[in-house]
């Protein structure tokens, strides 16, 4: 992966969203040179973005002069909301300009985007990403992208600074999303099955820690076991990635599915414990914290730093 540096012909790139995955994702292309200029609406993620060295606007509109925007928010709400909304940056871009769309959405919401973004003179990348905001920092995510070839060399310069993979999967928006959903359908599931799993160590008497150690040798093992039960023996349940975030990501499964009359009843038990999580209070916490249905259900004991009394 090259490192680009900032030069009078390097684009100015609009980074939309500094939580976990965008201001991770700002800064590696910042510390690469490029020349970005943040946006969130809370004030506290702009002032974590500028204490490490970025600029930042309050709202998308301010990103108007931006040849390139990198939308990095939660939801096909938000999305349209800061492209098209009345603070919003698409109808203010130069034509010619590009989106990359980075969000986790439904891929007929990315179809549409892509055919709108076009008759306003704008090119759209389907770009949703993967990896977490460890890999977003360091620049490493992976990128599942789709879009007209001329929107992948456009892109460049910001893919090369984001990401140590990027697939090219398609010509036209959709394609990226949909391969987002198989990804999501997965980690949802494995997330889910690692704190049943767990779960069901514990109630057997076994040491949590001994459970994790073994689980992580044999041909059990998910990279989502390995990287979120530390979270659960810790009894850490800082968002890095949400309850809420599964809701939604599983819920687009299973409305994709029945669109498609396609069952997906794994991914629909995966996405009931979740919203179990969420009525429970537990909806802003980290995914992680799926296992406390357990615990309310069964009795198990977690690290005490995980009582419901940290929850919302």
């Amino acid at each position: 992966m090259s490192h680009p540096t900032n030069s009078p012909d390097s684009p100015r790139i609009g980074v939309i969203g500094l939580g976990a995955m965008g201001r991770g994702t700002a800064l590696a292309l910042h510390e690469r040179g490029l020349d970005i200029l943040g946006c969130d609406i809370a004030g506290q993620a702009r002032q974590a973005f500028e204490a490490e060295g970025g600029r930042s606007v309050a709202t998308p509109s301010e990103l108007a002069a931006c040849e390139i925007v990198v939308v990095l928010v939660v939801n096909a709400e938000q999305v349209e909301a800061v492209l098209f909304g009345e603070q919003g940056v698409a109808a203010r871009m130069a034509p010619g300009s590009l989106v990359i769309q980075c969000a986790t959405v439904a891929p007929a919401f990315a179809r549409d985007l892509g055919a709108r973004l076009e008759a306003m003179g704008l090119a759209m990348l389907d770009a949703p990403v993967s990896g977490g905001a460890a890999k977003a920092r360091s620049g490493e995510l992976s990128v599942m992208a789709s879009g007209a070839p001329t929107a992948f060399d456009r892109a460049a310069p910001v893919l090369d600074a984001m990401a140590a993979t990027v697939y090219r999967l398609g010509d036209t928006a959709g394609v990226g999303s949909s391969m987002k959903l198989v990804n999501q359908l997965l980690a949802g599931v494995h997330i889910a099955t690692a704190a049943e799993a767990m779960a069901l160590g514990i109630r057997l008497g076994l040491n949590p820690q001994t459970v994790y150690e073994v689980i992580t040798h044999s041909a059990g093992n998910s990279w989502m076991f390995e990287n979120r039960v530390p979270h659960i023996l810790a009894g850490d349940y800082t968002p890095l990635s949400a309850v809420d975030i599964f809701v939604k990501d599983l819920n687009l499964v299973h409305e994709t599915g029945r669109e498609l009359a396609m069952p997906t009843p794994v991914a629909a038990s995966a996405l009931q414990q979740f919203i179990a999580a969420r009525g429970a209070g537990f909806g802003r916490e980290d995914d992680a914290a799926v296992i406390k249905v357990y615990q309310r259900l069964s009795g198990i004991e977690l690290h005490e730093a995980a009582n419901d009394a940290g929850g919302e």
